[in-house]
């Protein structure tokens, strides 16, 4: 369904995109995907194309085009001692200029939500709290919204987490929802860390499936 298109940041940063366009002929509007830690790989691009059938321009940008074009990687436990320090060197801000390239493209078919897995969860709440014309935010387990859970949120937002993620303790669901204003929506299941991935050692159908209707809720509520 997709295809690769180009970006160009605010800073001049030019960056791939995966682009997926609705078989609709009138789209509800557009969707910005942002990855998990694993760059904008076959599952992110099959998740793009799903969001895409619901009827919403899609774009997927490639956040790891600013270290080297074309990074995509698989689910081994040796990615994370590359993908880790490599997130620290191209640094969350400069991402979520990226992200705002890809909300301005997705612009083209009216309002805009934003949808994040794992590192993109993160990115998705600061998108959610610091980009304008940001119509809704659906953020899927990101670890580090709790670091900045007292921004403030200037669209509509869910945060989806699981009961037994390992790696974002129930602790810090609950440090979030009481920091965030009371109609952020948090949703927690019966599931572990990338409970939405299909086919990981992680997939939860029955959680995901929840998530999506939830998350579906919320952007045609505020998106189309």
């Amino acid at each position: 369904m997709g295809q690769i298109v180009k970006l160009e940041a605010s800073d001049g940063h030019m960056l791939d995109a995966y682009e997926a366009v609705p078989h609709a002929p009138h789209h509800r509007g557009g969707l910005v995907v942002i990855q998990e830690i694993f760059g904008v790989n076959a599952h992110i691009r099959a998740v793009t194309d799903g969001w895409a059938e619901e009827g919403y321009y899609c774009i997927a940008p490639a956040l790891f085009d600013r270290e080297k074009p074309g990074l995509e990687y698989g689910y081994g436990p040796e990615v994370f001692e590359e993908v880790r320090p490599m997130v620290g060197r191209i640094g969350l801000d400069k991402m979520l200029l990226d992200v705002e390239a890809a909300r301005g493209a997705a612009a083209s078919a009216g309002k805009v939500g934003v949808v994040g897995y794992c590192l993109g969860g993160s990115l998705a709440w600061m998108a959610a709290t610091q980009l304008e014309y940001v119509a809704a935010a659906s953020c899927y387990y990101g670890s580090r919204i709790v670091d900045t859970a007292d921004a403030r949120p200037r669209c509509a937002v869910q945060m989806h987490f699981g009961q037994k993620d390992q790696s974002i303790p129930l602790e810090n669901v609950e440090k979030i929802r009481a920091a965030v204003p009371p109609e952020v929506e948090i949703f927690t299941y019966p599931a572990g860390h990338a409970f939405n991935r299909d086919g990981g050692a992680n997939w939860e159908p029955q959680s995901a499936k929840l998530a999506k209707e939830r998350t579906l809720a919320l952007f045609r509520k505020n998106v189309g």
